[in-house]
């Protein structure tokens, strides 16, 4: 597995840093959001995808650094397969679909392929782990969505609490005053 340097010179290369986000560019959302994962204890697999997570896009951010049909290889090269395929799972995760019974279901729906896969109890905590701490970020640093982001997160998150890990969700319930 490659370094957090090898992945930010990667991102900066694929143009990260000119990409609006939230708080600035996609670079500064990305770094954020390993960041926290750090402060939460998150282990190194999460957190290098936490700092790759956009990098096929998402359901709410289209633009993608890396083709997810031509080059997984390549960033699985520079983060690890572990890494690569949960940056895969977030990325192709059809939110709509996914999201409001992935704690009842424990299935995510593939917004690429249109498969579904039920994960693992800790693929799952990964996957919401990253979820919860990229949008309390986008909470953070978006004051144009904040009350609609804030009041669908505070409906959301308490529907995973069994499988986010502790700090993040204590985290996010701190943030969301759940």
């Amino acid at each position: 597995m490659g370094t957090f340097q090898d992945l930010g010179s990667l991102l900066l290369v694929r143009g990260a840093d000119e990409l609006d986000h939230a708080g600035g560019t996609l670079y500064v959302h990305l770094h954020r959001v390993a960041k926290r994962l750090t402060s939460l204890g998150a282990s190194e697999t999460l957190v290098i995808a936490g700092l790759a997570h956009a990098a096929y896009g998402t359901d709410g951010f289209p633009t993608h650094l890396f083709d997810w049909q031509q080059e997984r290889p390549v960033l699985e090269a520079v983060i690890g397969p572990e890494a690569e395929l949960l940056v895969y799972r977030y990325g192709s995760c059809e939110r709509e679909t996914s999201w409001r019974d992935l704690a009842e279901h424990r299935t995510v729906t593939d917004r690429f392929t249109g498969t579904s896969e039920e994960l693992s109890t800790e693929e799952l905590r990964d996957l919401i782990d990253l979820t919860i701490v990229n949008e309390l970020d986008v909470l953070d640093h978006a004051p144009a969505v904040g009350s609609r982001l804030r009041a669908y997160l505070q409906e959301l998150i308490p529907r995973w609490q069994s499988l986010a890990s502790p700090a993040v969700y204590a985290d996010a319930s701190q943030v969301l005053q759940l």
